[in-house]
This record gives structure tokens, C-alpha cells and sequence, in this order.
């Protein structure tokens, strides 16, 4: 598979990006990802509904026990197709996503993800919406070195449609998000997918879970409750090990701090890529805690190559469960 080449400048993201990665992504993912969901929820292929009063010719697999022996009238439980699904993405843009040493930035690495899952989410006839996250708007001035702005960030809600144009749409408003300086609250973000309460669907969180796993795991556990979770985990090879490169300035693009850090010191980098293990095993253990699909993309890999792997082991580990 040809690597992917770097996303262009903002300005010609909405239109030239999406172009590219819609050729990308020709082929259909089984699995988790698959737009009919097959083996994604209970039952061949459809979402549970209400039940009704049982008439001649109803498939009896259908009984609806629990309420025919409350009621002491046989009724059967109707269903939802899967069309009628929803795949909501929680997609964070915060200042920590401008930021990549490999192939492509964070940033275009979450909008290839969200691409690929719009699109696979339409072929079956779904629907699919997003709230987007990012940091707060900047204070009027230069806000380095003082208090960066506070609180949940900038959160935009994009309604689920079906379709290839209104998903079309839904990605360029994604791409098109403006990543602004400060911390956003992804705990927020996750929660937006619990309000209002829907039908249960899958809900998709794409960010790089940089934000303290207390902050996130709550939110995230409540929403597994009803819906099949994906966290899709972004990761750029320098948040993981530092290289022997000298002096390194480097700037938080959250908070605006500057530091100089030597890296020709093999203390320290040992020292970092420790602590970078031992926060990453703590995001992957939040997650587990959670209940969701756990998917790292990173910036130095082919992440549709990733994604196709990672939904083949999906489905080797669920049909396994099947079949004992």
C-alpha cells in the first residue's frame, strides 16, 4: 500500500484532503467498522425495539418473556434495522493534535479516521454525527507565558444524516475546525455523546487521551453502558521516546510553556520514555476498565494498513467468542 503523503495547508483541507482520503479508503473493513454492523449488536442484524402483543405467523425467537409473563399475554419484540443505526464520533481537536514528526501531523491523522469511518457509516445507509472539541478562544494578546485560557473549550455539535453528501459535509466541517490554543475538557466531550439519550449505536472517541484518564474514564465507562465503544488513540513517535538531537526547545501548545531540554543526556531519555510507557499503559488500562475497542493509530505508520489489521483481529476475537 502506497504511505500516505502529508496532509496540505488548512486552506485547502475541506476539499483537496477529503478528496484524497475518499480514494484511500476503496475498499469495505469488516468488523467493528463495517457499515452493516454485522455481529456489532445482538441478533442477525438488528437493533432491539418495543415489544407488542404476539399474532399468528410472528417468529417465536422473538418472544419477549419478561413482558409476557408480567403481562400474562404472549408478546414479541420488535426490531430496528440497521440502517436506522447511529455512529456518533467525539473527535478532539485540542492544541495537543497540531503537533507531528512523522508522515502527518496528530491533526490529520484524527480527520483520515473520522474519513474512513464516515465513509464506511454510509455505505450501509446510517447515519452519522460528530461533536468536535477544541481548545478555548484565545484572549485578546499574547497569552504565552501567562494563564492560557481555561475551561471545557470550543464544542460544536454536527447532527447525524444519512448520506454521502451530508457526510461530505459533516467532514469538512471537522476539517475545517480551527485548533485554538488552551486545554479542552475531552470528559466534556465524551459526555456530549450521552445527551440526549439515544438508541443503542456506536460511538467512536478520537483524540490522543492526553488529558488525565480521571478526567475522561467516567464519561466514557456511562457511555459504554449503551453503545458499542471504538477509542481511536492518536500517537506521534516523539511523545513516546526523545531522539539524541542536542538542545531541544519545546513548546506545550496548551499552556504555552516553553523548555530546553538536552537530549544528548541518555538519562533523560531513558527517564521519558518510561514515563511516556507507563502513561500510555495507564490510557490503555483506562480504556480496558471502560469497555471500549482500543485502536492506536500513530504518525509514522500507514494508519489505513493499521485500522484494516486492528478490525480483522476484531473479528477473529469475536467470532472465536462465538463459536465455544
Amino acid at each position: 500500500m502506497t504511505p500516505p503523503t502529508r496532509l496540505p495547508a488548512s486552506g485547502d483541507r475541506s476539499g483537496a484532503v477529503l478528496a484524497r482520503l475518499q480514494l484511500m479508503v476503496t475498499r469495505k473493513l469488516d468488523g467493528l467498522l463495517q457499515g452493516d454492523y454485522a455481529g456489532l449488536l445482538p441478533g442477525p442484524g438488528s437493533e432491539a425495539g418495543e415489544s407488542r402483543e404476539y399474532r399468528p405467523g410472528d417468529d417465536v425467537r422473538r418472544m419477549d418473556w419478561p413482558v409476557t409473563a408480567r403481562t400474562t399475554m404472549p408478546h414479541v419484540r420488535r426490531t430496528v434495522a440497521d440502517r436506522e443505526l447511529e455512529t456518533w464520533l467525539a473527535v478532539d481537536l485540542s492544541a495537543s493534535l497540531d503537533f507531528g514528526t512523522g508522515r502527518w501531523l496528530k491533526r490529520d491523522v484524527v480527520v483520515a479516521a473520522a474519513a474512513a469511518l464516515a465513509h464506511l457509516t454510509v455505505r450501509g445507509g446510517n447515519r452519522i454525527g460528530a461533536v468536535v472539541g477544541t481548545g478555548a478562544p484565545a484572549p485578546a494578546g499574547r497569552w504565552r507565558g501567562g494563564s492560557p485560557p481555561a475551561g471545557p473549550g470550543s464544542l460544536h455539535r454536527l447532527p447525524a444524516r444519512a448520506g454521502r453528501k451530508e457526510a461530505q459535509g459533516l467532514l469538512r466541517a471537522i476539517a475545517g475546525t480551527e485548533v485554538r490554543p488552551g486545554r479542552s475538557d475531552l470528559g466534556v466531550l465524551v459526555d456530549m455523546l450521552n445527551r440526549p439519550p439515544r438508541r443503542r449505536g456506536v460511538a467512536v472517541v478520537i483524540s490522543d487521551f492526553l488529558a488525565p484518564p480521571q478526567q475522561w474514564g467516567r464519561p466514557l465507562r456511562k457511555l459504554r453502558v449503551r453503545h458499542d465503544v471504538l477509542a481511536v488513540e492518536v500517537v506521534d513517535p516523539r511523545e513516546l521516546e526523545l531522539p539524541d538531537v542536542g538542545v531541544l526547545p519545546v513548546v506545550d501548545p496548551e499552556t504555552g510553556e516553553l523548555h530546553e531540554v538536552q537530549t544528548a543526556d541518555p538519562g533523560l531519555r531513558r527517564r521519558y520514555a518510561e514515563a511516556a510507557a507507563a502513561q500510555r499503559a495507564a490510557i490503555a488500562a483506562e480504556l480496558r476498565t471502560a469497555g471500549a475497542a482500543h485502536l492506536r493509530l500513530r504518525t509514522d505508520r500507514d494508519w489505513l494498513l493499521d485500522m484494516v489489521r486492528f478490525v480483522a483481529a476484531q473479528r477473529h476475537a469475536r467470532t472465536r467468542g462465538t463459536t465455544r
